[in-house]
């Protein structure tokens, strides 16, 4: 629903450029990006001062829309602006004093509207036409598992930190998409790098996340590109013994990711080529799809589609179908001797 245009960093860039909007309606499933720019408009636009009687937080469901309204409606004391943030932005009913407000905003009013994990009713089209003309309808979309790499890449890059790819991929595999507390984990990462070395390691991941830089997703997935049987085992043993270093059916998302674009490689007009076969498989990087070059020399196209479907009689298993009790480490050790052999 959001504007192509409006962007994260589009919005923080014109935010720090101090070119503020009337309203600016923060939506969306990633609570990540919506606390950062609302953090941002409540620590920086006001001075400290000027904040007392200024700044204003509500809540959608304590207040209403024509108290919104009245609030936006105030002049600022001693103050260029007044800024109104509204959390749960999403319990306020009826819309329609806002909407009206908007066709006449207070140039002196900032209104930052925070509804999360979800988006405004697509019926309510006049609503969602209103804020884009008066200010920014921004909508923060979870990130896909994909970019997750890139995102963490990105986030060290910004802090004068380097990280390898074993490593970022151990702390997606790890964190997850959960952006919050994902920067979080960062920030812990980047506060243990010396000044003299600031190069995130597979040992440092060990140290400070918690994952072994040993028996992890990545090297779990290693094993079964290249086909090697024992580090495939070994890695599942460890998973089964340590609940804590990640459940193992977590490993099957992984699996049933790698054999269905190994299965789409077979397809690629050119799949000796690691650029052609990125850009077939719609990868960002042509590194990443040397694995799937290997897979095609180690797994025939018949071997792949009995894998697939293997994958899902395990995953079909695991959650209790024409399975009364086999326990998951005998259900992936059951699964790893299929596909390895």
């Amino acid at each position: 629903m959001a504007q192509a245009a409006v962007t994260y960093e589009s919005v923080m860039h014109d935010l720090k450029a101090r070119d503020f909007k009337p309203i600016y309606y923060l939506m969306g499933d990633e609570s990540y990006y919506i606390d950062k720019i609302s953090d941002w408009i409540a620590e920086n636009v006001l001075q400290p001062e000027e904040k007392d009687f200024n700044q204003t937080v509500l809540f959608g469901s304590d207040v209403n829309a024509s108290q919104i309204v009245d609030a936006a409606k105030r002049y600022p004391m001693m103050s260029e602006y007044q800024v109104i943030i509204v959390k749960e932005a999403q319990n306020v009913k009826n819309v329609e004093p806002i909407e009206k407000y908007l066709k006449a905003p207070m140039s002196s009013t900032i209104l930052v509207m925070c509804h999360k994990n979800g988006t405004i009713d697509g019926r309510k089209r006049e609503y969602v036409k209103a804020i884009q003309q008066a200010g920014v309808l921004f909508e923060s979309k979870k990130l896909r598992e994909r970019d997750l790499p890139s995102f963490i890449e990105q986030y060290l890059k910004a802090r004068e930190a380097s990280i390898d790819p074993k490593s970022t991929q151990m702390i997606a595999d790890a964190i997850g998409a959960d952006l919050s507390r994902l920067t979080g984990e960062l920030d812990k990462v980047l506060l243990s790098l010396p000044e003299s070395d600031r190069r995130v390691t597979p040992q440092v991941v060990e140290d400070q996340i918690g994952v072994s830089k040993d028996y992890n997703a990545f090297e779990f997935r290693d094993a079964i590109v290249n086909r090697n049987i024992l580090k495939a085992n070994q890695i599942i043993k460890y998973f089964d013994e340590n609940p804590k270093a990640g459940g193992l059916y977590a490993l099957l998302p992984m699996m049933f990711s790698y054999f269905q674009n190994l299965m789409l490689s077979y397809y690629c007009p050119q799949k000796g080529s690691q650029e052609a076969l990125a850009q077939w498989l719609d990868m960002k990087s042509p590194w990443g799809a040397r694995d799937y070059i290997i897979g095609m020399r180690n797994y025939s196209g018949m071997k792949v589609m009995q894998i697939i479907s293997k994958i899902r009689e395990i995953d079909a298993k695991s959650k209790g179908l024409d399975n009364p009790n086999t326990a998951p480490g005998e259900l992936m050790k059951e699964l790893i001797f299929f596909t390895l052999h």
